[in-house]
């Protein structure tokens, strides 16, 4: 069989004007029947759109009408018929038939409701995820996923970065800790990746310059939240000769460069989402830690002292601050005390108390952190040592720094977290084809 007479078009690459009274082929699946006695409605879907398939009794065989009464929900067809403009049926036409072919009948009861009438818990949808996508809601929000690494992608591109792969399988743990997923590596133990950090500074050692990576990263934390994942998407960056504010202004750039992509290239899908998306204005507001200190135990319900970590309620107040004083959704913490953020970061000459560091918050909770580096060979072994890691551990990434390391800066970015704050949504998981929590391993 030909994949040509199977399908000619997409639902939506129909014109009605143009195309009235021509001939194509759709494929795709039946997304609902409705039969009113003397005419039957077939619902065709597929990846682009629905498109509506009329047949009128009077004017088609009797066993034909009956065939197409008794199609099952969700069993894949391919329709041959004519062209009708129809300003009532999805995309402004509908589709005469000639011929309906079955190519595979699904099974019936459906896991869910792909018509999205009546809602299914998560874990439903999640188990029967390859259902699931085919509620155009759930679909949306994965091409809208594409739009956004397609725009970062172009962004840093466009910025003359160089996109690489760093291993997922490492020896070492990035930031220390015990949020780490061990694993037999043939005769020894080995860890999956929390983060590309160390290899991307390698890379800068290595004369690269500016590097991106889009990839999986693992941290096994014990939280079971609406907002966490063991295994995660992380865009990060890496860039010789910048400071922390170089990077921060690339930061914003990306985030809006995402936003309108998805604005321009995505309106059907946000249409589906009901959501009308405003693009970020520039420059972010910047509040010092000490200032975010004083504004949480202004205005907060928890009194937190200078050197704390903030806690999620505490993200809550600030970003209900920020938010009512300037109507943005998005602004840096900089600044941060040097002993709470990671070894490497790089600690105000002047003042080694506070480090060249940032986070990117959302008026929802954390998105990136970012950094100027250390460096300097022994500032940054010394800092492994007072976080009571052993350098002999870091051998494979200190020694890239004994051997011309430029001045550098990086961040990471948390994908899912970047799409769950833009679409509005609840639980992150939905954002995630097959998420991976401390619950679900499969599918």
């Amino acid at each position: 069989m030909l994949m040509e007479k199977l399908r000619t078009h997409h639902t939506r690459d129909i014109e009605p004007e143009e195309m009235a009274d021509k001939n194509v082929n759709l494929a795709g699946w039946v997304h609902e029947v409705r039969d009113l006695g003397g005419i039957c409605f077939v619902v065709l879907r597929d990846r682009e759109g629905m498109a509506q398939v009329t047949l009128v009794k009077k004017k088609v065989d009797a066993d034909f009408f009956n065939k197409a009464k008794k199609l099952m929900r969700e069993s894949v067809i391919s329709v041959t018929g004519t062209v009708k403009p129809e300003e009532k049926a999805p995309n402004g036409y509908e589709v005469l038939p000639d011929d309906i072919t079955v190519l595979n009948e699904s099974c019936t009861p459906l896991p869910l409701d792909t018509t999205g009438k009546v809602e299914a818990e998560m874990d439903t949808c999640l188990d029967s995820r390859y259902v699931d996508l085919r509620k155009p809601r759930t679909s949306a929000i994965f091409k809208i996923r594409h739009e956004v690494l397609k725009a970062v992608r172009d962004n840093f591109t466009r910025e003359g970065f160089i996109e690489t792969t760093t291993p997922k399988v490492v020896a070492t743990a990035t930031e220390g800790g015990t949020s780490l997923f061990p694993i037999t590596y043939f005769d020894r133990e080995a860890f999956l990746n929390q983060s590309p950090q160390l290899f991307k500074q390698i890379l800068m050692s290595g004369g690269l310059e500016k590097v991106f990576e889009i990839g999986p990263i693992f941290r096994a934390e014990e939280h079971d939240t609406r907002r966490h994942l063991n295994e995660a998407t992380s865009i990060d960056m890496e860039s010789s000769f910048s400071d922390h504010f170089d990077i921060m202004e690339t930061l914003e750039n990306t985030i809006v460069h995402a936003y309108s992509q998805v604005k321009e290239n995505a309106s059907q899908q946000l249409e589906y989402l009901g959501i009308d998306l405003e693009v970020p204005e520039t420059p972010f507001k910047r509040l010092t830690y000490s200032e975010a200190i004083d504004i949480i135990n202004q205005y907060g319900k928890e009194e937190l002292e200078w050197g704390d970590d903030l806690s999620t309620l505490s993200e809550h107040t600030l970003g209900e601050h920020v938010y009512n004083e300037t109507g943005a959704h998005h602004y840096f913490i900089i600044d941060w005390p040097t002993e709470i953020k990671p070894f490497y970061a790089m600690p105000y000459e002047d003042n080694p108390e506070i480090s060249k560091t940032f986070d990117m918050m959302h008026t929802r909770l954390e998105l990136s952190s970012g950094a100027q580096r250390i460096h300097y060979y022994d500032m940054l072994k010394n800092r492994i040592e007072n976080q009571g890691l052993d350098p002999d551990s870091f051998d494979f990434y200190l020694d890239a720094f004994g051997y011309g390391m430029p001045p550098h800066a990086g961040w990471g970015l948390g994908c899912e977290r970047l799409l769950m704050t833009m679409l509005g949504l609840e639980n992150i998981r939905e954002v995630v084809l097959f998420p991976r929590d401390r619950r679900r391993l499969s599918p």
